[in-house]
């Protein structure tokens, strides 16, 4: 079973999702036949490498969005990272452009360490204030997961994987997805938004049933049926 997550290592809900949607996996009998694939996607492509202002000053002034109003949903996100274990820091959060992050991560993808890298960019930017436009920070970032800094270079230098990523974002727009997390099973259910661990386990359940059902095995030659307890008793 595959399943595509289309996040943006700028979107808070992201990894709130993928904690939720990890914990699902977890207790799934059948993990171990995922196949978990990370697609790029971009919230605002807009915004240039490096903002010069705050999470919120970006919201109220390039979105529009009351301040007072920002800040109530800053705690609310906040809370529902905490109930995943996650420490956000939006104070912290260092506005920037993702592009390179996704291309970083397409570049992980392909050494087979996709989820590592997904998951320290996520961290470094709402727990830890990392700058995700900055080369250095991509750099230190990748080579801790085990790539190497040459390779992380020239990949960003020749902009070696951003036919991928913007694949990607044409993907989103082929199936419909309008914002992110969203989840793609098998390429036909979707999940759209950080939904509650039961509804990925649900997910998951029906999605692999569906695509393995059960096949009886024929009854005895005689046509007779083999005994059977019920709720009602046992045959005799």
């Amino acid at each position: 079973m595959k399943i595509e997550i289309w996040s943006d290592v700028a979107c808070p809900w992201c990894y709130i999702g993928k904690r939720r949607f990890e914990t699902a996996l977890n207790g799934f009998a059948h993990k171990d036949s995922v196949e978990v694939q990370w697609r790029s996607y971009q919230l605002d492509p807009t915004i240039p490498e490096h903002y010069d202002g705050t999470e919120l000053s970006y919201l109220s002034e390039r979105k529009g969005m009351d301040p007072t109003q920002v800040a109530g949903m800053f705690a609310h996100v906040t809370e529902q990272a905490a109930g995943e274990g996650l420490s956000y820091k939006f104070d912290d959060v260092v506005v920037a452009n993702s592009f390179n992050a996704h291309q970083l991560l397409h570049l992980a993808a392909a050494r087979g360490l996709g989820d590592a890298v997904k998951e320290a960019l996520l961290s470094g930017h709402f727990e830890h204030g990392l700058d995700i436009g900055s080369r250095d920070a991509l750099v230190q970032l990748g080579t801790e997961a085990g790539l190497s800094a040459v390779e992380i270079n020239e990949a960003l230098d020749t902009d070696k994987y951003a036919d991928e990523v913007r694949q990607d974002f044409a993907d989103a727009r082929a199936i419909g997805v309008t914002g992110v997390p969203f989840f793609v099973i098998d390429r036909k259910y979707g999940i759209s938004g950080a939904q509650p661990t039961d509804v990925f386990s649900q997910a998951l359940e029906q999605a692999w049933q569906e695509a393995n059902p059960l096949t009886m095995v024929a009854a005895a030659s005689d046509g007779s049926d083999a005994e059977v307890c019920g709720p009602d008793g046992c045959a005799i």
